[in-house]
């Protein structure tokens, strides 16, 4: 009996000793990485990259697979990665191939804003006078005000025929959240002024207007509720709105109970009154509305206007979880 539970103990050290050996401390993965300490404990303490196990004492343990996924990020941060893209990298959520489209947008806008901003300062220093004036007056020339703004969306607007059959009291409602993030905007820095110029761009491809045809606005079925006035549903996108950035604070995930009931809600939101209620058809409706949004110039849309407003990317991002919760249920029917 002495022998045999010597042997047990003796299997145990020996498993022990190859999941030490297996395991590297916060220190030896920093060292592997070329990081420090801090930031690889800031990707555990975010949920980038989290350790496969602690010791009994609470201390990290990573594994190889850890660090191939640590690498993998520093690479991505050295790159001018957001964390969010990261993310979405490492859990799969995009494809990694989309995700470098969307970093090399955003990088020539970047590009196109620097242009610009070395344009308006070499003429500044080779006018005569008050250099300081002269760049004022060339910011403020090429400044992009909430009139001009207003003006452009209401004359695309009118031309595309969008609004034609909608009761008048639904025509604001309808782009309330662009007009709360995007058109009231006091002022644009250099970076969204170039955004703000490509946005009028693509607004302008007809490409553009044909997809926004094609998704046919969930939000334009609402419109035709006879029991369902605009200030009711404005105030119920705002109540979503909210609890899906309590979500994302929380890291709820897309088949959680508290995603997947405003995915419920959001089917009753954007169902089509038209039809006789049915939940199954309404929501394979607002899939199938979904999987249009995909579209390159409907995610390039999104993306500028997520540049031109940093509470439009919080209501990108909380679109995006509430797009997967509908996903997920897709999949599971």
């Amino acid at each position: 009996m002495y022998f045999m539970h010597n042997t047990n103990t003796q299997s145990q050290d020996i498993s022990d000793c190859i999941a030490q050996a297996s395991t590297y401390s916060i220190g030896e993965v920093a060292k592997k990485i070329g990081a420090p300490i801090k930031t690889v404990r800031f990707y555990d303490e975010i949920g980038l990259v989290k350790p496969t196990s602690y010791t009994e004492g609470g201390h990290r343990l990573y594994t190889t697979e850890d660090i191939k996924r640590l690498e993998l990020t520093t690479t991505f941060r050295c790159l001018d990665f957001e964390i969010d893209a990261i993310s979405q990298i490492i859990s799969g959520d995009r494809p990694v191939d989309k995700v470098i489209d969307w970093q090399l947008e955003s990088l020539e806008t970047q590009v196109r804003t620097l242009a610009n901003i070395i344009s308006i300062l070499r003429q500044g220093r080779t006018q005569q006078g008050d250099p300081l004036r002269c760049i004022y007056d060339l910011v403020h020339m090429n400044a992009i005000h909430i009139e001009e703004r207003k003006q452009f969306i209401s004359e695309r607007v009118k031309a595309s025929k969008f609004l034609d059959g909608i009761p008048e009291e639904w025509s604001d409602s309808l782009f309330y959240f662009f007009n709360k993030y995007i058109i009231n905007q006091v002022k644009l820095s250099a970076k969204q002024t170039v955004a703000w110029e490509e946005l009028q761009r693509l607004i302008n491809d007809p490409q553009f207007i044909e997809d926004l045809r094609s998704i046919e606005f969930m939000c334009f079925h609402a419109a035709h509720r006879p029991h369902f006035n605009a200030a009711t549903w404005i105030r119920k996108l705002e109540d979503m709105q909210s609890r899906l950035k309590q979500a994302l604070k929380n890291k709820y995930p897309a088949h959680s109970r508290f995603v997947q009931a405003l995915v419920e809600e959001a089917t009753m939101v954007y169902a089509n009154s038209e039809q006789p209620s049915n939940k199954e058809e309404d929501f394979l409706c607002l899939a199938e509305y979904v999987q249009k949004t995909k579209s390159k110039h409907l995610e390039r849309c999104n993306t500028l206007c997520s540049i031109l407003s940093p509470q439009y990317h919080l209501l990108s991002k909380a679109n995006l979880l509430l797009f997967q919760g509908i996903e997920w249920k897709f999949q599971h029917i």
